[in-house]
């Protein structure tokens, strides 16, 4: 046998070698790889050799903190207020008073208030009827229609644990239109053509677990 074969052979059998050694220390690899198992801590393992999983539970309550900080005072009355009453949903209240500011709103403008006395405290009424009353005793008259409302925040939020008694702060700023006219039906202010933004920022109260479900409506401001 010629030393070139025999150097060939020994060649080849380094590189089985080498390859059988690789193998061992690497592994095949055929194709895609699955990822890697990841062993099981030790540490989490019961006594009886059973697994043990920690389980979160809670965690911020989106329906409050999507409209107040979390951890906020506004954040903890509402809180309260939801142990109170587990079915009052700070969303559904909100849908409500946007419903409620363009009929109360509108019931004020127009100067008819008997459809929504239900909804105003007593004080509110009657500083909404003074107003009403005066624009009658001049002579006055307003043509509004309502656009919408384009912006809509709660802004607070108070709970009373003793009483029960929960109030919410919302600021609205609605759209419409109003013209004031006077007895002749002459326009004096406004115009039915230009929308103009109006801002309010009004409180609504009403006891938490009470058979009655509707909200009053017991301050306003801007």
């Amino acid at each position: 046998m010629s030393s070139a074969i025999i150097q060939l052979l020994v060649l080849a059998g380094i590189a089985v070698f080498l390859i059988l050694r690789l193998r061992s220390v690497l592994g095949t690899r055929d194709g895609f790889e699955k990822p890697p198992v990841a062993m099981p801590d030790p540490s989490s393992r019961r006594g009886d050799g059973r697994r043990e999983f920690e389980v979160i539970e809670g965690g911020p309550d989106t329906d409050i903190t999507d409209h107040v900080p979390d951890g906020s005072d506004a954040a903890k009355a509402l809180a309260a207020m939801k142990m109170a009453e587990p079915g009052f949903v700070v969303g559904e209240f909100l849908h409500g008073a946007r419903g409620a500011y363009e009929m109360i709103l509108m019931a004020f403008e127009h100067g008819n208030l008997d459809d929504v006395r239900p909804f105003l405290s007593e004080d509110v009424h009657d500083s909404f009827a003074d107003v009403v009353n005066l624009r009658e005793d001049q002579g006055l008259s307003v043509d509004a229609h309502f656009v919408g409302v384009r912006e809509l925040v709660l802004k607070d939020a108070t709970f009373d644990r003793d009483t029960g008694e929960a109030e919410l702060t919302v600021r609205f700023v609605g759209e419409l239109t109003s013209v004031v006219r006077n007895k002749a039906g002459d326009i004096i202010e406004g115009s039915p053509n230009e929308i103009k933004r109006q801002r309010d920022v009004w409180t609504f109260a009403r006891r938490m677990g009470s058979d009655d479900p509707n909200w009053q409506l017991v301050a306003t401001g801007e």
